[in-house]
């Protein structure tokens, strides 16, 4: 079996703690945690630069769309399905007196830096190209220095997949494995942070300042990230067991990579929903679009941006702890399924036009309705593939799920821009098309909810919360041991009060809609009125008598759990429930006052379109809430267990 450092433990004669070789007391563990905090937070800011500006930046040059995705996103692919593998798979292996990981970050640092400030003079440097070559002074300016923006940023790109593809493995050599939890959580505040500090401050210069925005970034990263290399060091690493020399070099590196990163279906079915994840992302550089579309300015759709994200951090600092309690895939599932129902509901904007202030409140209240769940989901990201890759070939692996997903979105990009310019041609040019975005994403966060729940079944084929260990074609056991961490399992009390909110979203679905009929009556909007007597409180009143079958139908199974008969489907966890119980909760309220915005301005089809979302979004709660139980079938069958 390969070999992989030794587990965190705790010297109760010394009161030390250790991570490998590595052996931290107190202090120097917290020491440690303020150097790799720092380096993210540079790492933070650097990376929110570039897919904020320069979607503007090219905008202003009159670039379309589909040449928008391509610099943006096809680029990157391209260089993260070649680059990213073989600097994980060499890292891995790779042995020095600097570690394995940190000589690929400081080794690249300069050069990342100088191409990344050079996009912030992309105009300087057209002007002097043009200067001193006459053969160039033919083409347009925008054209030329779209040219230097694409050249400067494969650049960037290049350089930063040795950062990107072994950053995070870092943090998984370094830091004790029984404080990786609270790690994290601190990790994602201080990411977050970095993030709200940009976009308040920062992002609305966007279009003004941006030569002095990239220069600043490369500065900062310069100084943060290497710094960080400096104070933080790696232990002694052991040789990996199961390979000869020529297994990692060259075309049998090559063979070895592939046979053993794409040995299972389980891995198979992780990468695919990553990848299309990643397809899905892909049309979000069009989002600022889809804001100012809307009727939001760039220091609206900052500040927005800013207070979720300092709403997140307080969040995160709570939520962090559940991840492992819950298990970060379970929660990665949950998510990725109610997600779906996200993307949906965004269509509604394509019937209803507000105005901006009013649309700013509504989107900020949005955002910080489900704050707690996208704070637990941002924490159990990279815990999740902690806890289903193999250690020995951690890094292996997340470059595999990396390739993958490149080899997926290289196009998604140019793909995504082409979907943006036609439905921009549908809409006689004009920029009603961003709403369209909603199709793109709900598509393809479907198909990767879909991949992700057979990624949970096969977790839970091979052992799920008690007995779980990554399948490993290289040991004579087909798996790697791994140390199993304690989870709750769900628990009656906690999914009875998940129950509550699914109760009060159904019922107060169905008694505000004769209400809101009256106020509309009163208001002379008489069509409106009786659209919602008519045709919206019959499905309403539907949709509750679907979900208290499908209560009944848990509830039964929980006491069956109890008196270990068979259960007809399996019981859901509570954790998730909850969260998305009270997001949907507060949306509701939301919903509530779209409706009284809309009859006070008089918009009809506005509060039929937001009534009739209503509606859809309940039926797919529930749908999702009995899917979750389909899957569970089988495998959750106890409940009100404290440790599984």
């Amino acid at each position: 079996m390969s070999q992989s450092p030794p587990p965190a433990v705790l010297s109760k004669k010394n009161n030390t703690y250790s991570c490998g070789t590595l052996t931290y007391t107190k202090v120097g563990l917290f020491v440690l945690f303020g150097w790799l905090l720092w380096g993210d937070f540079c790492y933070t800011l650097m990376e929110a630069v570039i897919p904020s500006i320069l979607p503007l930046k090219l905008k202003s040059l009159d670039s379309p769309n589909w040449l928008i995705g391509m610099i943006m996103t096809t680029l990157p692919g391209a260089l993260n399905m070649t680059i990213c593998p073989w600097i994980s798979f060499k890292s891995d292996r790779y042995r020095s007196k600097w570690g394995r990981r940190i000589p690929f970050i400081l080794w690249t640092l300069p050069l990342l830096c100088v191409s990344l400030a050079m996009l912030g003079f992309s105009d300087d440097i057209t002007v002097l190209i043009q200067d001193h070559l006459p053969e160039i002074r033919k083409y347009a300016p925008a054209t030329v220095t779209i040219a230097v923006v694409a050249i400067f940023m494969i650049m960037f790109q290049f350089f930063n997949m040795f950062v990107s593809s072994v950053f995070c493995c870092l943090f998984n050599d370094v830091v004790p494995a029984q404080f990786f939890g609270r790690f994290m959580g601190a990790l994602r505040i201080i990411g977050t942070g970095a993030g709200a500090f940009y976009n308040f401050f920062i992002f609305k210069y966007a279009n003004t300042h941006m030569r002095e925005i990239f220069l600043g970034a490369a500065v900062l990263y310069f100084m943060g990230i290497g710094l960080m290399c400096l104070m933080v060091k790696e232990g002694e690493y052991p040789p990996l067991e199961g390979e000869t020399d020529k297994d990692n070099k060259g075309w049998g590196g090559l063979k070895t990579f592939f046979k053993e990163s794409f040995s299972h279906k389980f891995y198979w079915f992780r990468f695919l929903s990553t990848a299309t994840a990643g397809i899905g992302w892909s049309i979000g550089i069009f989002s600022m679009f889809f804001s100012m579309q809307m009727g939001l300015n760039l220091d609206q759709i900052g500040k927005t941006t800013a207070v979720t994200s300092v709403v997140t951090m307080s969040a995160i600092a709570f939520m962090a702890t559940f991840v492992d309690r819950w298990h970060p895939l379970r929660v990665t599932t949950y998510s990725a399924i109610f997600g779906v129902i996200g993307n949906i509901v965004i269509g509604v904007w394509l019937f209803v036009t507000l105005p901006g202030e009013y649309f700013f409140w509504i989107g900020l209240g949005g955002a910080i309705a489900g704050v707690f769940l996208n704070a637990l989901l941002q924490t159990a990201g990279f815990p999740c593939e902690m806890r289903i890759f193999p250690k020995s070939r951690f890094g292996q692996f997340c470059s595999a799920q990396a390739m993958s997903r490149a080899a997926c979105t290289s196009l998604s990009g140019i793909a995504a821009g082409l979907f943006i310019d036609t439905m921009k041609w549908l809409c006689n040019g004009s920029d009603f098309a961003y709403r369209f975005i909603f199709v793109w994403s709900s598509v393809f966060s479907g198909i990767s909810a879909f991949f992700l729940v057979l990624v949970y079944i096969e977790w839970n084929k091979m052992g799920g919360d008690k007995n779980f260990h990554p399948p490993a074609p290289w040991s004579p056991d087909g798996v790697e041991e791994m140390p199993v961490t304690p989870t709750v399992g769900p628990q009656a009390r906690w999914l009875n009060i998940a129950f509550l909110f699914f109760d009060g979203i159904m019922a107060v679905s169905v008694f505000c809609i004769p209400f809101m009929a009256w106020a509309m009556y009163m208001k002379d909007q008489i069509f409106s009125g009786r659209c919602y007597l008519l045709m919206l409180l019959p499905p309403s009143v539907f949709a509750w008598y679907l979900w208290r079958r499908l209560k009944k139908s848990i509830l039964r199974d929980i006491d069956a759990a109890r008196n270990n008969r068979t259960l007809r489907n399996g019981i859901p966890h509570h954790g998730i429930l909850i969260l998305v119980g009270s997001k949907f909760f507060i949306l509701l309220i939301i919903w509530i006052a779209e409706i009284i915005v809309s009859v006070k301005l008089d918009l009809q089809s506005g509060a039929i379109a937001f009534g009739a979302i209503r509606i859809i979004t309940n039926l797919l709660l529930i749908g999702a809430v009995w899917l979750i139980c389909r899957i569970e079938r089988g495998f959750s069958i106890t409940i009100d267990e404290k440790i599984a």
